[in-house]
């Protein structure tokens, strides 16, 4: 699209089709900088309060923040972050997220109201600067952002209203706004009268979609580096401890491993070739990444118990973390592949069912072992994985349609 001068719409928006209009941006990599201090308080609070409860309450607000952040990247994979406006708005939901992450810890006691506030603030704040930003550009594009702004306004409502009640009533009311969030994609955020949006409307540049889930990704392992690093720092170099962070240590590599060298490449290879990357982006980018995300802060936590108490014994809370952490992760990776490239792949249901042939005998043995044991599967998925996923790209059709929801 031409640029002109000034603030017109043509040049709030993102080329496409260019050589590097898929290029993360340097203001984009600075605001991602407010979710890693998001993903250290989720992990963190999981720790302070490790109860059923407490997991239920990890749950709903990892839900959040992640809503947030996948949201703001399909808003900026067609608005121009090297643009004074789009950079500005930006960083004001730094500011927003900051409010957020530092409520995350006491959301659920006096730091609703900030939270709900915050949330709202963020996504709502966010789209209707979108609808703004495309006031003369693509009629159905701004449409769109107008059925979504409709769809978080009526979900900022249950978030505010949440933040002022007070315990079950908060759970219920922060609930009913993910659901409100969590199904308007998948109903093309329809209206009354108004419609719904076709999936053709989201014409996501594939590459720019597909680099930025993978950079939260790396955010989320980070934190597990973190976590690791932090701990064994302050411990006594004891040959439990040192097993245990090789352990940690090896676990994380072999997370990383599965998606870059399996999952991101067959995701980035599909949605560049398929005839309907709207699709394949809310199906298996927006929804599927939330599980990968969730199962690493889990593997953090799990990681922290192991350096602290490498040869303890078990409890079923604790081998049900060391367990479900990557669990989530390869469920994660599994449902992605199913809606990119339309297969179950075996190495990731191996990793699983392996898993679960760990689970009637966790507490039998001391953490360490169960971590290693753990960390062997995700290894050996993540080596058999490598050259399923070289086989599955070499055999895609040229702009064939894919990623089906």
């Amino acid at each position: 699209m031409e640029r002109t001068s000034g603030h017109s719409t043509s040049r709030l928006m993102r080329s496409r089709g260019g050589s590097d209009s898929g290029k993360v941006s340097f203001i984009e990599l600075f605001f991602d900088l407010v979710f890693v201090f998001a993903v250290t308080q989720l992990s963190h609070t999981l720790l302070e309060h490790f109860s059923l409860e407490g997991t239920i309450h990890l749950a709903l607000l990892t839900m959040a923040v992640w809503w947030a952040w996948i949201f703001t990247s399909w808003a900026i994979n067609w608005l121009n972050p090297d643009t004074k406006p789009v950079r500005s708005m930006l960083i004001a939901l730094m500011l927003a997220g900051l409010v957020v992450s530092s409520s995350i810890p006491e959301a659920f006691g006096h730091g609703g109201l900030y939270f709900g506030v915050a949330y709202t603030a963020f996504q709502v704040g966010r789209t209707a600067f979108t609808v703004w930003a495309l006031r003369d550009g693509p009629a159905e594009l701004r449409i769109n952002f107008v059925r979504i702004l409709a769809w978080l306004s009526l979900s900022g409502v249950f978030w505010i209203s949440g933040g002022l009640a007070h315990d079950s009533w908060r759970l219920a009311l922060w609930a009913a706004a993910l659901v409100i969030e969590y199904i308007s994609p998948s109903l093309g955020f329809w209206l009354p009268r108004v419609g719904r949006t076709p999936t053709r409307v989201w014409d996501v540049e594939g590459s720019h979609m597909s680099e930025r889930c993978g950079l939260f990704v790396i955010i989320a392992l980070g934190e597990s580096i973190l976590v690791t690093g932090a701990t064994f720092a302050k411990l006594e170099w004891s040959p439990g401890v040192l097993a245990g962070f090789a352990v940690s240590f090896a676990g994380t590599v072999a997370m990383w491993r599965i998606y870059f060298e399996i999952t991101s490449k067959v995701g980035h290879h599909y949605i560049a070739h398929s005839s309907d990357p709207g699709r394949v982006a809310r199906s298996a980018y927006t929804y599927t990444h939330l599980l990968l995300v969730a199962g690493i802060i889990l593997s953090a936590v799990a990681d922290e118990w192991l350096l602290a108490h490498p040869t303890g014994g078990l409890d079923a809370k604790m081998a049900a973390v060391i367990l479900g952490g990557p669990a989530l992760y390869l469920l994660g990776n599994l449902l992605f592949m199913r809606i990119v490239a339309q297969v179950f792949p075996k190495p990731y249901l191996f990793g699983l069912l392996a898993l679960a042939a760990l689970a009637p005998f966790a507490s039998m043995m001391p953490i360490v072992a169960l971590s290693a044991l753990t960390a062997a599967a995700l290894a050996i998925v993540s080596v058999w994985g490598g050259a399923f996923s070289e086989r599955l790209c070499r055999h895609v059709p040229s702009g064939a349609p894919h990623g089906q929801a």
